[in-house]
């Protein structure tokens, strides 16, 4: 007896071995994946049901049509015509929704966006612009309230002479001098 007939003397035999090891390494580091690129293809699915080969003309909107139109302005979709055997292929038409009172200025200002759009896909493929008049789909994120006034948060700070904490004094003066502003 060599003393491979012993129970677990197989188990140690198979965990000592080389090529165990070398499986058995550290694992490589986990790289998880960015949430767009997991979702990129659903997201490219639904822009090019809407006739955008790419995203970017929606994403990027703010620096190609600049802040003035952007802000007041948002692509809808890209209506291409039907393609004519023969015949070379028609540029297409860009939808935009338009915020009602600026839809006037956006017209006028309709070749300099044509103009920016095709230098952004780097040919001439937008032709016409159609504009549809509706409230703009997304919403200005609300601005950081401002600081009270230091003498309406001295003013609530005199009438917290029984806290002793001193941080839990202002805290409370600047909470007040803000719910008096209200």
């Amino acid at each position: 007896m060599d003393g491979r007939d012993e129970p677990g003397h197989d188990a140690v035999f198979v965990a000592n071995s080389p090529m165990l090891q070398t499986l058995m390494s550290k694992p490589g580091p986990i790289t998880a994946k960015p949430l767009s690129v997991l979702l990129s293809d659903v997201f490219s699915d639904a822009y090019a049901k809407q006739g955008f080969a790419a995203r970017e003309l929606v994403t990027r909107w703010a620096e190609i049509a600049g802040p003035e139109i952007s802000a007041h302005s948002e692509p809808v979709k890209i209506q291409w015509p039907r393609p004519v055997e023969g015949q070379p292929q028609e540029p297409a038409t860009l939808v935009l929704r338009v915020e009602g009172p600026m839809a006037l200025e956006i017209q006028h200002a309709s070749d300099a966006i044509l103009e920016r759009v095709n230098r952004f896909f780097g040919w001439s493929a937008v032709g016409r612009l159609a504009l549809r008049q509706a409230p703009l789909s997304r919403r200005n994120l609300p601005t950081a309230p401002r600081a009270p006034d230091p003498k309406s948060v001295a003013k609530v700070a005199e009438t917290l002479s029984s806290v002793e904490d001193e941080e839990l004094r202002a805290a409370l003066a600047r909470l007040g001098a803000s719910i008096k502003r209200n």
